[in-house]
């Protein structure tokens, strides 16, 4: 699942418009890696949140709304595969950017990703551009 070059759920602002902020929740039980990730993406303009498994995934979900979620998928209490299940399933996650960050890439795996909801796929070490260009594809809820 590479990403596209614009979302069908989103969009960039023309010219000229405010920035737009989105809420994007990263989780992953790499603290040191989730963190990272979050203030990259916070000093890109966006409001984030972390979350370091799949259960608390769906409690600070539940609280903070995000119109994406960067969700990896090996981790312990749920991983990311129930997660994404989970989070489909709630009011509030039905039509959040789901994205797989994995180091697993095996044609199985992607399968996987897609039954359990994902909209993207992405290996390990992600590249800045893919991330940028899919949370560029992505117009908040708000608006």
């Amino acid at each position: 699942m590479a990403p596209p070059a614009a979302s069908t759920r989103g969009g960039d602002p023309g010219e000229g418009d405010a920035p737009v902020v989105r809420r994007i929740l990263v989780v992953d039980d790499c603290r040191n890696g989730a963190k990272t990730l979050a203030m990259m993406l916070k000093h890109m303009g966006n409001q984030t949140q972390t979350a370091h498994n799949g259960a608390e995934a769906l409690e600070v979900g539940a609280a903070f709304r995000p119109d994406v979620i960067f969700l990896d998928i090996e981790m312990s209490v749920m991983d990311g595969y129930e997660a994404a299940r989970r989070i489909r399933g709630e009011a509030w996650g039905e039509r959040a950017i789901l994205v797989a960050m994995t180091g697993w890439g095996r044609d199985e795996d992607r399968r996987r990703a897609r039954e359990a909801g994902f909209d993207f796929h992405l290996i390990k070490p992600v590249e800045l551009a893919a991330l940028m260009e899919i949370v560029a594809g992505v117009r908040p809820a708000s608006s």
